[in-house]
């Protein structure tokens, strides 16, 4: 796996990988940003989300769980002082939809955690995560 990183201006670049898809990294005005993209440390939120709702999701859809919409939810503390690390990330999983078994959802979420997503294995060396999830019986507002 590799990716490549391309200076546009300031702390804006685009980048891509193996997936050959284009997204854009930027910083605040204040470091000679543009505001014209995601931060790297919001990068890697996303990616820790992302990796493990699709865990999730795979999981569900192969016991034939038929869920109405479902969402992860990441938050993180950030230590005060430089480098300005995460301490603690916590992911709550939100699913929406009837008949939902409680036993279904949390082994999805346990095998994520525990067994298939790298990004949650490699990033909880760095620091504590959590997680927590809820059922919702109708589609968000």
């Amino acid at each position: 796996m590799k990716a490549l990183i391309k200076h546009i201006q300031g702390v804006t670049f685009l980048a891509k990988a193996d997936s050959n898809h284009w997204i854009s990294i930027d910083g605040p005005q204040e470091f000679n940003g543009s505001e014209a993209g995601n931060r790297p440390k919001e990068l890697l939120l996303i990616a820790l989300g992302s990796c493990t709702a699709s865990d999730v999701a795979t999981i569900l859809n192969k016991k034939h769980i038929s869920l109405d919409h479902f969402e992860v939810e990441v938050v993180a503390d950030v230590v005060d002082e430089h480098p300005k690390v995460f301490s603690k990330i916590h992911l709550t999983y939100h699913f929406y939809g009837e008949n939902l078994k409680q036993k279904d959802l949390e082994r999805a979420i346990d095998l994520s955690q525990n067994k298939y997503c790298p990004i949650t294995i490699m990033m909880r060396k760095a620091c504590e995560i959590t997680h927590s999830y809820a059922v919702h019986n109708k589609e968000k507002d």
